[in-house]
C-alpha cells in the first residue's frame, strides 16, 4: 500500500519556515522533543521483580513520533540516544548505579531499540494521515507500542534466559498501564488536528 507522503505532520502545521529559519525550527523541534524523552522516561512507577519499570517514555515516544514525522521523529530519538550514550541521566533509571552504553546494554536496551523502531512507524503512519483519526491512531499506536516490546523481550531473554519469568518481567506489569497511555495518545494527535481545523477556519 503506497504512503501519501503530501500529508503533512502536525509539527509542519505551525511556525512556517524556509531556509535556515525552517532548519532553526528543527533544531527547536529536536531539543524539546529530547527534553520531552528525557523527563518521560523519569516518571516512573517500579514494578518489582521486574527490572524495567512502568514510565511515560513509551507516551512520549509514540506521540513525538506522530506529531514529528519519520525523519524528525527519528533525528529526535537518536539524539536522545546519543545524549543517553554518552552517559547524561536521561534514561527511566540510569544515574550512578549505571549509565551510558553500560545501561543501554542492560534489561531496557531491548526496548530503547524498540523506540527507535515506535518512532519510525507512527511518523510513517502520521505521513500517511492516520493521525487524523482516532481508530487509525489507535492502530498504529498500538503497532508502534509493539515493536517497542518485542526487542524489549527478546533481549531480556538474551540476558536472563528463557528459564526466567521474563514475560512476567517485561509485558504482563504493564498492559493496563500501556492501554491507558496508548489510549490516551491517540485521542491527543487526532483532538490536535481538529484545533488545527478550528484556527484556519
Amino acid at each position: 500500500m503506497a504512503i501519501a507522503r503530501t500529508d503533512r505532520v502536525l509539527s509542519e502545521t505551525f511556525w512556517q519556515a524556509e531556509g535556515s529559519a525552517l532548519w532553526a525550527k528543527r533544531a527547536v523541534l529536536v531539543v524539546l522533543g529530547i527534553a520531552a524523552l528525557a523527563v518521560a522516561a523519569k516518571i516512573k512507577v517500579p514494578m518489582w521483580p521486574s527490572p524495567v519499570p512502568v514510565t511515560l517514555g513509551t507516551f512520549a515516544v509514540l506521540t513525538i513520533g506522530a506529531a514529528y514525522g519519520p525523519r524528525l521523529g527519528l533525528t529526535t530519538i537518536l539524539g536522545y540516544m546519543i545524549i543517553g550514550a554518552a552517559g547524561f541521566d536521561v534514561f527511566a533509571s540510569s544515574g550512578a548505579g549505571a549509565a551510558g552504553i553500560e545501561y543501554m546494554l542492560g534489561g531496557t536496551g531491548g526496548y530503547l531499540l524498540g523506540y527507535v523502531l515506535a518512532t519510525l512507524a507512527l511518523g510513517y503512519a502520521a505521513r500517511a494521515g492516520w493521525d487524523r483519526n482516532v481508530w487509525k491512531m489507535g492502530a498504529a499506536m498500538l503497532g508502534g507500542n509493539a515493536l517497542i516490546y518485542v526487542p524489549g523481550i527478546l533481549w531480556l531473554a538474551h540476558l536472563y534466559s528463557w528459564e526466567k519469568p521474563i514475560l512476567e518481567w517485561g509485558l504482563y506489569p504493564f498492559l493496563v498501564g500501556d492501554a491507558m497511555k496508548l489510549a490516551l495518545a491517540a485521542l491527543i494527535l487526532p483532538a490536535a488536528w481538529t484545533l488545527v481545523g478550528r484556527a484556519r477556519g
